[in-house]
């Protein structure tokens, strides 16, 4: 798929920031030497050495971190630091007319401001754009350009070199956006490859960077059973039993004498574009703060022991990293615990070994490696590692074999240990007992590259965190594929059972499979149907909106069981109107003949006290090639007005959300039509955008011919929307027999561009983003016009993002911390340009530069009160020359002056500095 980008006219800075930017060339003067930056004004010198790093997609992901983070800096000296990978320019703005570069730098100063009270000052932005809510992966990953951003963050890790990693969520669970999803993919490959020389490896040859190995990594997430309270961590139980999840207590003691669930609390305050200003204050009382929940994805260095009460302290996952353990091996030494397989199969063998290293000062003598199994599994291999000098490693193997009743689908723990002259390691490694074959229905695309990601990361443990889930219409029928899996070592044949939910139906009741060879894969079909049409569909059905049921796989070992699940969306047959319906906002008698759809089921935000504060009822019809929707929706609040100009990011007061999927077969929006309509704008009459599709923005741009209208009740009740779209706006022609459609009113009973509740039609968490969870429509009569093409055209993706070249705040940080801007190389000292003096001269600052080679300068100007005067230039010449500039000042400058320089070489690398004006 090739990517359209979307851009607004002009230079994305002069939009971003109102501003003429003054632009002119310089010509730098020949020298004969390059002198050397000087290390306290520029970004030249050692990088900054920081403990731990947190990496995530956009500005307030850490949020919800905080309280760890401030209280493992305030306890135990901790420097954390954040890479945030976009500036979140994408999201909403609560304060502001602000978007695109603009509000980027809203929302930096707001992720700067809010980690500070954590005491947090390193937050290394990487460029890449927030183009949009999305729920895929691979679509993040190709806007963003995963090798580009892996480099990058592989090399600010290889400068910093945290020991320990934080990260998000990499699976494509239901409604998790798929930046977060990239964000914590790109964190766990850049924990393996800043180790990996082979890994960009210019970035060592060139650069003059070192491989780097951080102690462990974590995901920010936990799958099982919290609690609140002191014992929250010891409480916590873990969804699968061999994950070790540490949980970091949040009602301890801030050095203001607040809990750090309170820092926190106001931390997320500062996200006042978000609409998170008026967040609650948290509890007071101890016993209702809960934990950080931190999963472990991977160690390098002995852990606390699983099941002992060092497991549980807030300092746990720095155990054996920056902290020492009492009476573990020494604080630098390294642990190790690889099975050679995750999957194992019950009487067949496998092995494990452990390793470990010495610190590079300190010997651990004569060393032996010992494992602890469960009862009835078996163990051979003396376990030996020898003597282990300084800085030296050692390895031995074990062979493990569990016994052949092993439960099959259990997940065990194998633990090891490593005694040594001064103490003893610990360290473990999950595997699955898996019978020699399996089965699972056919997987969603991105949960099927997920899988195969964890893989080739090795993070299997993690496969299992999506359910395996397929969408069927209320009242329809779909093919299942099965794809079945021999695990073993034997070629294997037996037969595959469907155990369907009731009020399903599965045909054939039973399928075979032969003579499949070891590790090879056959696909059996099964049609599902759903025989119950009173089942409630959508979030409401089901185990919360899963109808759960398990295939059973028989083999010549055992029997294999895996859960499924199947969600019912809503169905509707649409006929065609005798006549057109007038779009007045005015649902006439006759006008719809199809059925009332009921949009007011609840998918995220509070529950509606009464259906006079939220409820909804859609109406749909076709009629020549067109599509008519009309929404009726109760409400006892108007929310807040926007201006006409700012008809966009609807989701902050009242509006009305249309999504239409032409094929029934989208992965993810941006083969879909979704426009949000607003009833009134502060001008009085309604609005219209498009949103998160194939092509966003202004509605009479983006979507010509579709027209809108609005009736509002006075005394207000409620209103009606009404809208007319031509199907040939729609990214591809129509499927007529499963055109998915979902309506989805937004309720905003605040006047601070916040919304409370959002309620639709077919409705999960994130729906608006999962295609194939919209319902099935059928529209009755239509044949698309002959030659509308069924393939969609490659969407348009907005790609403007703020620089850091252009943030102050970030060159300030890169002269600070001496890492260079974005993740990108710094520039030599014969490519570089830095400011060596400037002077006010009236309405003017004359910064004079030394300048090496050709660029551009990125020069800003300011104060305590912000910015005075900005100035992009470009620079030409050969060798190093000194060259003036003069920045025009907006208005006289105050306390706090001072003068930036970002500059980019044209070659990849940038150069910061900073000056104070005379």
């Amino acid at each position: 798929m090739t990517l359209v980008p979307r851009t607004r006219g002009g230079t994305a800075l002069a939009v971003a920031l109102a501003l003429a930017l003054p632009t002119a060339v310089a010509v730098a003067a020949p020298a004969s030497t390059v002198p050397t930056p000087p290390d306290a004004t520029t970004s030249a010198g050692p990088p900054a050495d920081l403990d731990a790093m947190f990496v995530g997609a956009h500005p307030d992901d850490e949020a919800g971190t905080l309280s760890t983070f401030g209280q493992w800096g305030a306890d135990h000296d901790v420097s954390t630091g954040v890479i945030t990978i976009t500036r979140g320019e994408g999201g909403g703005n609560a304060v502001g007319p602000e978007e695109g570069p603009a509000l980027g730098l809203i929302r930096e100063r707001e992720e700067r401001a809010a980690v500070a009270k954590a005491g947090i000052t390193d937050v290394y932005n990487l460029d890449e754009v927030d183009f949009y809510y999305t729920v895929s992966q691979p679509l993040t990953a190709q806007v963003w350009d995963h090798d580009e951003t892996l480099a990058k963050t592989v090399r600010i890790l290889r400068q910093t070199r945290p020991e320990v990693l934080v990260t998000m969520n990499p699976a494509p669970s239901p409604g998790q956006h798929g930046n977060h999803q990239e964000a914590a993919r790109i964190a766990i490959e850049a924990y393996r490859a800043a180790a990996d020389p082979s890994r960009f490896p210019e970035q060592i040859t060139k650069e003059g960077l070192q491989p780097f190995a951080a102690d462990r990594i974590y995901l920010r997430t936990a799958n099982g059973t919290s609690a609140s309270g002191p014992e929250c961590a010891r409480r916590f139980v873990p969804a699968d039993p061999s994950q070790t999840v540490h949980g970091v207590w949040s009602g301890t003691t801030s050095p203001d004498g607040r809990s750090w669930a309170a820092v926190e609390r106001d931390a997320q305050r500062v996200y006042a574009s978000q609409g998170w200003a008026g967040f609650p204050d948290v509890s007071t009382d101890p016993a209702q703060l809960g934990c950080d929940y931190l999963t472990l994805v991977d160690s390098r260095t002995p852990l606390p022991q699983w099941g002992t009460a060092a497991a549980w302290t807030n300092h746990a996952p720095l155990d054996g990293s920056l902290l020492a353990i009492p009476g573990g091996l020494p604080l630098g030494a390294g642990m190790t615990v690889d099975s050679d397989r995750f999957r194992v199969q019950p009487g067949a063998p496998f092995t494990v070994t452990v390793g470990a290293s010495a610190p590079a000062g300190t010997p651990l003598g004569t060393s032996t490696a010992r494992l602890e199994l469960p009862d009835g599994w078996t163990a051979t291999g003396d376990g030996a590692l020898g003597s282990i000098a300084a800085g030296a490693r050692a390895t031995t193997t074990f062979t493990v074999t569990a016994p052949a009743d092993a439960a099959a689908g259990s997940r065990v723990r194998v633990k090891a240990f490593v005694d040594a002259a001064g103490g003893t390691g610990y360290q473990d490694e999950p595997v699955l007992v898996s019978a020699p074959v399996t089965a699972t229905q056919q997987l969603l695309p991105q949960v099927e590259q997920f899988r195969r990601w964890t893989g080739e990361v090795d993070a299997e443990a993690l496969a299992d965190i999506v359910r395996p889930v397929l969408t069927l219409a209320s009242g329809g029928s779909r093919t299942v594929a099965v794809v079945v899996t021999n695990h073993s070592a034997a070629v294997q044949s037996g037969t595959v059972t469907p155990r369907p939910p009731a009020g399903f139906t599965m045909s054939p009741a039973s399928a075979a499979y032969a003579g499949l060879a070891p590790g090879a894969s056959t696909t059996v079909t099964f049609t599902a149907t759903n025989t119950d049409t009173s089942l409630r569909t959508s979030v409401e059905g089901g185990a919360a909106g899963d109808y759960l049921y398990t295939i059973e796989t028989t083999s010549s070992g055992a029997t294999g069981t895996t859960q499924q699940a199947f969600e019912l969306v809503p169905t509707a047959v649409v006929p065609q109107a005798s006549n057109a319906p007038s779009v007045d906002g005015v649902v006439s008698a006759g006008e719809y003949a199809g059925p009332v759809l009921d949009v007011s089921r609840r998918w995220e935000g509070q529950a509606c006290t009464s259906t006079a504060d939220c409820s909804a009822t859609a109406q749909v019809t076709w009629r020549d090639d067109t599509l008519f929707v009309a929404v009726t929706v109760n409400d006892d609040v108007r929310g807040t007005p926007l201006a006409a100009s700012d008809c966009k990011r609807h989701w902050r007061t009242d509006s009305v959300e249309i999504a239409i999927d032409p094929r029934g077969t989208s992965e993810n929006t941006s083969t879909t039509f979704k426009a949000a309509i607003l009833p009134w704008t502060a001008e009085g009459g309604p609005c219209h955008l498009r949103d998160a599709d194939a092509h966003q923005g202004d509605g009479p741009a983006t979507a010509p011919g579709m027209k809108v209208a609005s009736k509002v009740t006075e005394p207000y009740t409620g209103y009606v929307v009404e809208t007319s779209i031509p199907m040939s706006l729609l990214p591809s022609a129509v499927d007529p027999a499963h055109m998915g459609l979902n309506v989805l009113p937004y309720d905003s009973d605040t006047q601070d561009k916040t919304g409370q509740t959002r309620i639709g039609w077919s409705v999960w968490g994130g729906v608006q983003g999962d295609p194939y969870r919209w319902g099935d429509v059928s529209l009755e009569g239509y044949v698309p016009p002959a030659g509308r093409p069924t393939t969609p055209a490659d969407p348009v993706i907005p790609t403007e993002a703020l620089q850091s070249l252009d943030s102050p705040q970030s060159v300030e940080q890169a002269v600070r911390t001496n890492v260079a801007l974005a993740g990108r190389p710094s520039s030599s000292p014969d490519e570089a340009a830095w400011v060596e003096k400037a002077k006010v001269r009236g309405d003017e600052v004359e910064v004079r530069l030394r300048v090496g080679d050709a660029g551009t300068a990125h020069v800003v100007v300011e104060d305590d009160a912000g910015i005075a005067g900005r100035l992009v230039v470009p620079v030409s010449g050969s060798r190093t020359g000194l060259v003036v500039l003069t920045v025009p000042l907006s208005r006289p400058l105050g306390a706090g002056a001072s003068v930036l320089l970002g500059w980019d070489d044209g070659a990849g690398g940038t150069f910061s500095s900073v000056a104070t004006p005379k």
